[in-house]
């Protein structure tokens, strides 16, 4: 390959998915936005969905719960098909709410049950610190020792072998956020079977990313946030999935809300008091959805659905082939990548640890209109999401890193 402007434009010009980074607005003074791993770009039509919602609060007032366009008293009920094909999950499966570390929270509650004698959460290394605080407290909460039953490692199998029958709980990222490697999660899944452990996944950094089997895989309950590759803004709703064979099981113990209660007598309230939760991951909810936060959410899946999982994923692989090659060119000793260089085995973010002056680097990337991600003390993450970047961006984030490297 060339590796010029020029054939950047080519390669993109045969992107059968470059049509929807018109669909996104890009900010103009940031023209080169490679940071979708941590804050998504705004779709277009995120401002229509929210209008109409608000519209209808204007117009209907409490009458939009059953009469606005999109009634709200089962609004959630939509993100049931997208969310289930994005994750691997039948509708009965998903859930759209909360934040990511609130439904890790009521996940731990349910799926975290110690004894004396098998009492551990396994969590991997580098765990994001959200994990790490929920797995801690879980721990305390259930009247046990964190400091001897939060057990973290990059060595997940072999944690798993040595001490399976001392971990009850495994709270496992797919795409881990910081090196942004792939996990092997059927390996993952069968190990912790086999151990007689409960399974959980962190997806934060694997939904709208890399396609998911969740169901099929055997995953107890995952969970995520919808702020990232899902475009949904700066503190979105996020989402759970719980399998099946635990859905339906009434009797599983959970913190308890309204939302999740049966719908059939959830509005009758004093005169049926008794907590009765609706089958599926539904039964796991708390309070009514916020309309206003999922309408964003709704913007995005609708482009995901059109997209396709799938065809994205074979972008983001093109695309962080292309921008390997470019950074195997950069100045020798300047650059060590930490991600996996087998496509198979990461996400499409490629994270690097800079030589000296990491955090500088980034500030003059920003200067330029370049926007990646820095980590102390010396390591940045680039991520060129297929929904609206390109080999262009790419490009164009080469050669300036090359020039500022250079100096």
């Amino acid at each position: 390959m060339r590796f010029d402007e020029a054939e950047a434009r080519e390669l993109d010009a045969a992107d059968e998915l470059g049509r929807f980074r018109n669909s996104f607005l890009i900010p103009p003074t940031m023209p080169v936005y490679l940071c979708g791993h941590s804050l998504g770009l705004q779709p277009k039509r995120v401002r229509d969905c929210l209008h109409s919602e608000l519209d209808d609060w204007a117009t209907l007032g409490v009458e939009a719960h059953f009469r606005g366009k999109h009634p709200w008293v089962d609004y959630h009920e939509w993100f049931a098909g997208p969310l289930g094909r994005l994750v691997g999950g039948g509708t009965d499966e998903v859930v759209a709410m909360n934040s990511l570390t609130v439904n890790l929270h009521l996940m731990l509650q349910t799926f975290y049950r110690p004894t004396a004698e098998r009492a551990g959460i396994l969590i991997d290394e580098p765990a994001f610190p959200s994990d790490r605080f929920a797995a801690e407290s879980a721990i305390r909460c259930k009247g046990h020792d964190p400091d001897r039953w939060l057990i973290a490692t990059e060595d997940i199998a072999g944690e798993l072998d040595r001490r399976g029958n001392e971990i009850a709980t495994v709270v496992f990222n797919p795409v881990n956020f910081l090196t942004g490697r792939l996990g092997d999660v059927t390996e993952v899944v069968r190990l912790a079977k086999k151990h007689g452990c409960v399974i959980g996944f962190d997806c934060a950094h694997a939904v709208g990313n890399v396609p998911l089997s969740l169901h099929d895989w055997g995953v107890d309950f995952a969970v995520w946030c919808s702020y990232k590759y899902l475009n949904s803004g700066p503190g979105a709703v996020g989402g759970c999935f719980v399998h099946r064979k635990h859905g339906r099981n009434a009797a599983l113990p959970r913190l308890a809300g309204w939302w999740g209660h049966d719908p059939a007598t959830r509005f009758r309230m004093q005169l049926e008091p008794k907590f009765v939760p609706q089958p599926g991951a539904d039964g796991w909810q708390l309070s009514n959805p916020p309309i206003l936060a999922l309408a964003p959410l709704r913007a995005s899946l609708e482009l995901f659905d059109e997209a396709g999982i799938d065809r994205l994923r074979a972008k983001a692989v093109r695309l962080t082939r292309y921008l390997e090659a470019m950074l195997d060119k950069m100045p020798a000793g300047r650059l060590e990548q930490l991600t996996p260089r087998n496509p198979d085995q990461r996400g499409t973010m490629l994270t690097m640890r800079i030589a000296r002056g990491a955090k500088e680097l980034v500030e003059r990337l920003s200067e330029r209109g370049i926007v990646v991600d820095f980590r102390e003390p010396d390591v940045i993450r680039v991520a060129p999401a297929p929904l609206y970047n390109n080999h262009q961006d790419c490009w164009q984030f080469a050669r300036v890193l090359q020039e500022e490297l250079g100096r």
